[in-house]
């Protein structure tokens, strides 16, 4: 694309970019692992006839970490990142169903010498059986179906439909390590290869809110919820209390929308449809009593408390990421 005497293109992946800034610098041997993060947009040329809602998209916001080790380092790598993955998901609530070894086969079209790739598919799979163990979760291998620039491991989810979809990957890198010239400074002076690895806890924003929002039938958990809570002042009048609740609620550091126009109908019925977790009513009754009338979105049960202990309850299910204990 030209703008102005510029040509520019849309990005592809953030590894380049990674491995160039790690070329900008000499690094021994007691400065590794280095990791570098990124939560950026790429794009990819998706064909029409595969875009579908958010779970596959032409522009992408990624997760994305780079790792460069030595070789010694891989196993701890990939086993810190295999269990990052996994907690993500957990707290998530979203079960992994199981986690794919992608290795090698037979034929030659593979980068790097089979030593090496013999030495770092043993490092995956003793990484991921060490902490799949533990996990209850299934390893599976799937010879011939790495990419041809290292094996990987994939953890693989399934939606309400029984579609498969990768949520997060821990991938070993051969190639860019090679064409960048990515080298350390080892303990004898001597120039060596770094491993890259390419991993990411949560993956793809727009894939994972799209498995959220199945998983949780579009109603998100208080905690992830973009509205916590929605205060309807019934009139005018009462708009002074309300600002005092959300004042309340906000120091707690939750998420309030004050919603003042319009009947009190038609705000009840614009805020269950948005989804808020919490409804807040207050009226002459409730300032009376020194309350405010809380519906919870989830069930619809009502409760009546003051504004200071519907901020204690909200924000202890907020850090805990627990159901409201009403």
């Amino acid at each position: 694309m030209k703008i102005g005497d510029d040509e520019v293109v849309l990005r592809p992946a953030n590894c380049p970019h990674h491995a160039l800034v790690y070329a900008q610098g000499r690094h021994s041997y007691r400065e590794l692992p280095i990791r570098l993060n990124e939560l950026a947009p790429m794009f990819r040329a998706e064909r029409s006839g595969v875009v579908s809602g958010l779970q596959r998209v032409r522009q992408i916001s990624l997760d994305d970490t780079h790792v460069f080790c030595r070789p010694d380092q891989v196993r701890a790598e990939v086993t810190a990142a295999l269990r990052s993955a996994l907690q993500a998901q957990r707290i998530l609530g979203l079960p992994v169903d199981y986690v794919r070894l992608s290795l090698r086969d037979d034929s030659d079209a593979w980068l790097g010498s089979a030593q090496d790739w013999d030495t770092h598919q043993a490092a995956l799979r003793s990484a991921a059986l060490g902490v799949l163990d533990e996990e209850a979760v299934d390893l599976i291998e799937a010879p011939g179906e790495a990419a041809f620039y290292g094996p990987k491991l994939d953890l693989q989810v399934r939606d309400g439909r029984g579609h498969e979809e990768t949520i997060a990957t821990v991938q070993l890198d051969f190639n860019q390590p090679e064409r960048f010239d990515l080298i350390y400074v080892d303990q004898d002076g001597a120039h060596k290869r770094v491993v890259m690895i390419h991993r990411g806890t949560v993956g793809a924003m727009e894939r994972v809110v799209a498995s959220l929002l199945e998983r949780y039938q579009g109603r998100l958990p208080l905690w992830l919820s973009p509205v916590q809570v929605a205060i309807l002042p019934v009139d005018e009048r009462h708009d002074e209390a309300a600002d005092l609740a959300a004042r309340e609620l906000r120091q707690r550091g939750l998420r309030v929308d004050v919603k003042r126009d319009g009947s009190l109908g038609s705000r009840i019925r614009q805020v269950r449809r948005a989804r808020a977790s919490v409804v807040v009513v207050i009226g002459d009754h409730e300032i009376a009593q020194g309350i405010v009338q809380a519906t919870d979105g989830n069930d619809g049960t009502r409760h009546s408390l003051s504004a200071a202990e519907l901020a204690d309850r909200l924000a202890t299910a907020h850090q805990e990421r627990s159901a409201i204990g009403w």
